[in-house]
């Protein structure tokens, strides 16, 4: 009779997780929290620029987790992402999920002139086209994203990491309000406020043009405060920045500002740096390269969480269990 032993190696060899080149470091880091290593695979350009993928090991019958975040340069690693799920789909995997920390052109999620395209739709239809059955995500840029796919969709928060880190790192306490920078991101910031047992802000702003932020008004209490600033993602750096500096004129002491994903375009870092924020959090959905880091820049990984997210997808476990479990644990931790 076979044991529990051989049964939890048996599942382990039938499951492997796969990377491209956009963020091979996690990948790494989700296989050795899942005991074993990463498959096999080439990715890589012929001379005229097109990509050329050999998977190197058969994958017939494997359950295939391919961790690719399309972050920049996105449209090459977009299309690594979908050359990818074609090999396996041709090489027979008995099922591939897509592990998407960050999942992008998610901005481009609705018409807002006319003429424009809803680019985070068109993304969903390629990936099922090319051959994903399921997704797995984190912190997705708009929660209707998750409707645009006509597969499975398990989507992860690190709001719970975030507010583990700010207890440990002694950052919250009584006199502090959590702020959201945008309208649009009060249920993130509010799921955080009650987590962390705060009140909560919200900074009502309006975009002139893409990447252009002019702030309106802060709603909330925010005088002699410390304020934690909770986003999906930094960019530019001028949503977060123009928000820290409206805090800091309306009374704020502090600013700590935490974003899933850290995109940093362009010399976003150094306007972190000249800004009123005293620390910047972000995770490493997308990897923060040696010369975009500084002193205010912290860095957590979310390998764990998406490893064991990907541990109970192939023992067709519960995944919306780790969030309910991670929430409860930062609520006992602050308690």
């Amino acid at each position: 009779m076979e044991n529990h032993h051989d049964q939890n190696k048996q599942d382990t060899d039938r499951m492997r997780i796969f990377t491209g080149n956009a963020n091979p470091l996690l990948a790494q880091k989700i296989a050795e929290h899942l005991g074993g290593r990463l498959g096999q695979i080439l990715v890589s350009r012929f001379s005229d620029g097109e990509i050329r993928v050999q998977v190197g090991e058969n994958a017939r019958g494997l359950d295939v987790f391919i961790v690719q975040p399309t972050c920049a340069p996105v449209n090459e690693n977009l299309m690594e992402l979908l050359i990818m799920l074609d090999a396996f789909r041709r090489a027979s995997a008995r099922r591939i999920t897509c592990v998407i920390p960050y999942y992008g052109y998610a901005r481009q999620d609705k018409k807002v002139k006319p003429r424009e395209p809803i680019t985070a739709r068109l993304v969903a239809n390629l990936l099922e086209v090319a051959g994903a059955n399921r997704i797995l995500t984190v912190d997705l840029h708009a929660q209707q994203i998750q409707g645009f796919f006509n597969l499975p969709v398990d989507h992860l928060y690190a709001g719970p990491k975030i507010g583990e880190y700010l207890i440990k790192a002694g950052l919250v306490h009584e006199n502090c309000v959590v702020v959201s920078p945008d309208v649009a991101g009060t249920p993130r910031a509010k799921t955080l406020a009650e987590m962390l047992g705060l009140p909560f802000a919200i900074i009502a702003k309006r975009r002139p043009e893409p990447n252009k932020v002019e702030v309106m008004e802060v709603v909330g209490n925010v005088e002699g405060k410390t304020a934690i600033m909770i986003d999906d993602m930094v960019d530019t750096g001028g949503s977060l920045v123009q928000g820290a500096e409206a805090l800091i004129e309306r009374g704020a002491t502090d600013v700590i500002a935490c974003c899933t994903h850290p995109v940093l375009s362009g010399d976003a870092p150094e306007r972190i740096l000249r800004s009123p924020i005293r620390q910047l959090v972000v995770t490493d959905t997308i990897p923060v390269p040696p010369d975009k880091m500084n002193e205010k820049i912290v860095v957590l990984s979310v390998a764990d969480l998406l490893a064991e997210a990907i541990d109970r997808i192939h023992k067709d476990d519960s995944v919306s269990v780790i969030f309910e479990r991670q929430a409860e644990m930062v609520r006992m931790r602050n308690s």
